[in-house]
């Protein structure tokens, strides 16, 4: 559990120090007093916050190149957790490896498997080299270091080199210039925000024909800027999904709550994840 008497507030970080949820949860909290925690596995992450051991965790939820990562959405459904905060932290990925190491040593490259997918096109250039996805990209360029093999390089961000002491061989290898990794902030418990405008919200509709089509038309119609939608599989019930939605909105204005109340019951499942200011500077 939380120690309420503990200075500062503690809160679990996918990744290691230099990661880019590193860096996210460091612009999310700045100026507040806090102590991170660790985890190489999202689940980690969020089992942390499920139990209280952590006021906070800090994960990434999708990509503007790769799309959603689909884990996380099924894990903070899984474990009962509430969305409270997002941050978007601009990528720029770097190939890093060994101080005095040359591109032409390397062999094999490790990152994380989003990191990998984000830099495609560069990597199709160097189709010789092996390619490990590895927990996460600061994780990666603490290996590079560890292993102390000019042959083996990471793909991590600028902090992660100066963190690690490697060089940068080669910079802004990721495909997309205008790459964003959007980072949920979440909780074992819901907060109440007065200035929040977007919610977050799983269910799932009718086995019916249309039924999606219904449910979006709430928003539609009610002027209700619906900004993600993603689609997870029901376990054990074959073409049948969960979809997470984000709206713009705020819980406390009735208008926005009767909509909402109007659609849950016309689903199967219906619940609220959070409501929070949305990152509007983010990018």
């Amino acid at each position: 559990m939380e120690d309420p008497g503990a200075k500062g507030l503690r809160i679990a970080c996918f990744g290691r120090p230099g990661s880019y949820t590193d860096e996210a949860m460091g612009l999310y909290f700045d100026g507040q007093d806090f102590a991170a925690a660790y985890f190489p596995h999202f689940e980690d992450v969020i089992q942390a916050v499920a139990s209280r051991k952590v006021r906070y965790g800090v994960l990434p939820i999708e990509n503007s190149s790769t799309g959603g990562i689909t884990d996380v959405y099924d894990f903070i459904h899984r474990y009962d957790c509430c969305v409270v905060g997002e941050k978007y932290v601009k990528i720029d990925h770097c190939l890093l490896g060994l101080p005095g190491a040359k591109l032409d040593d390397l062999r094999e490259v490790y990152s994380h498997i989003q990191g990998l997918n984000q830099c495609r096109d560069y990597l199709k250039y160097h189709q010789e080299w092996q390619l490990h996805p590895y927990f996460s990209t600061s994780e990666s360029a603490e290996k590079v270091r560890n292993m102390k093999d000019s042959h083996i390089g990471a793909i991590a961000n600028r902090k992660a080199a100066s963190l690690y002491g490697l060089d940068i061989l080669a910079e802004s290898i990721n495909d997309n210039a205008q790459n964003y990794t959007r980072f949920f902030v979440i909780s074992a418990d819901r907060e109440q925000v007065p200035a929040a405008d977007k919610i977050t919200l799983v269910l799932t509709t009718q086995h019916r024909p249309g039924a999606l089509y219904h449910v979006l038309g709430y928003f539609f119609y009610n002027g209700m800027n619906m900004t993600h939608l993603e689609s997870r599989p029901l376990k054990g019930r074959p073409f049948e999904y969960f979809f997470h939605i984000d709206v713009m909105g705020n819980l406390s204005d009735p208008a926005t709550d009767r909509v909402l109340h109007n659609l849950a019951e016309h689903c199967n499942y219906f619940k609220i994840l959070g409501n929070y200011v949305s990152d509007r500077g983010g990018i």
